[in-house]
């Protein structure tokens, strides 16, 4: 039985303001919300699965109407809210967002062009970094971190994107490798060869994708600036190795379906990003029942991480430790 969840994913809004190449949010037509009410029904439930940490994903969280009510009644419940965001709204939104969030992690593609290329919106770029600094003018002190999704249109400037990262003034940078085949990120059917060949690597990339890993490394960010150790550094190179068939896939430790879950803009529940759903909130039932309804309880019994082939290619995995 799951009584204890430390973390809890909350997709507030379903669509994005960006076109980024390796992501189909952006093409979802209908946007849905979960709404207040929603929220509410469910509070009973993450209080008694004492959530320590809500991070709010998308779509974009901050095209939600009402996403300052909701994150009210969260930090009523003195709840870490961390948001995950384009950063496109940031500045607009910098006075809530210092007032309401603990924490900002903004997605940062590479140095300006490559950025702006990526996110398929003339002037991203400059517009993050407008927003940084609307919220460090309001708040110096406030973290704001980075995400970087490395792919084919970003692989050899890596060293550039943390040189971008450390000009925005951020607190640190992580990197990640694309998701190529998972039914994740609006694509519910996967990719056609043609999409996945557009962000994956060819085996004449490799090298030059392992020569900029191991220039970080050289750098001594890691474990600093950079998030990553050099081992996980150096699983994005086996990441896409591994999708030329070039090497076994090798999956992450992680145990975010014994510690964390996703609820998605639609009320559906999941037991991470990329496996499949266990429930929904439109079901009528509060989220703690339906963690432990026997569907659930069954997938997290028969769950071997490290034989499970989604795992296997998993790229954003959750390594839960009790502080």
């Amino acid at each position: 039985m799951l009584d204890s969840l430390p973390v809890l994913i909350l997709n507030p809004h379903s669509r994005c303001n960006c076109r980024c190449k390796m992501c189909d949010i952006w093409k979802t037509t209908e946007a849905r919300e979960l709404s207040l009410e929603d929220l509410e029904r469910q509070l009973q439930s993450i209080e008694r699965l004492r959530v320590r940490w809500v991070v709010l994903s998308g779509g974009e969280p901050l095209m939600h109407s009402n996403l300052w009510s909701l994150i009210e009644l969260l930090r009523e419940r003195h709840i870490r809210i961390t948001l995950l965001s384009s950063g496109l709204l940031l500045g607009r939104n910098a006075a809530s967002i210092v007032k309401c969030v603990d924490d900002v992690i903004i997605s940062l593609d590479g140095p300006g062009e490559v950025h702006d290329s990526i996110r398929g919106v003339p002037g991203a770029f400059a517009t993050l970094a407008e927003g940084i600094a609307s919220i460090r003018h309001r708040k110096a002190g406030f973290r704001i971190c980075a995400r970087c999704t490395v792919q084919r249109a970003n692989f050899r400037h890596l060293c550039e994107t943390v040189d971008a990262a450390r000009q925005l003034g951020l607190n640190s940078i992580s990197f990640l490798a694309a998701d190529m085949e998972s039914a994740a990120f609006a694509r519910p059917n996967g990719w056609p060869p043609e999409r996945t060949a557009a962000i994956a690597l060819v085996s004449e990339d490799i090298a030059d994708l392992e020569t900029e890993v191991e220039s970080l490394i050289f750098r001594a960010e890691c474990g600093n600036f950079v998030c990553e150790s050099p081992a996980k550094l150096r699983r994005i190179v086996h990441h896409f190795r591994a999708a030329l068939g070039d090497l076994a896939p090798v999956a992450p430790i992680c145990n975010a379906p014994w510690k964390s879950t996703v609820i998605e803009a639609d009320g559906t529940v999941r037991p991470c990003f990329f496996q499949r759903p266990i429930g929904h909130l439109n079901s009528g039932k509060p989220l703690r029942q339906i963690l432990n309804d026997p569907e659930a309880v069954a997938f997290r019994d028969s769950l071997d991480v490290a034989t499970n082939a989604i795992c296997q290619k998993c790229v954003c995995s959750l390594n839960w430790r009790e502080s």
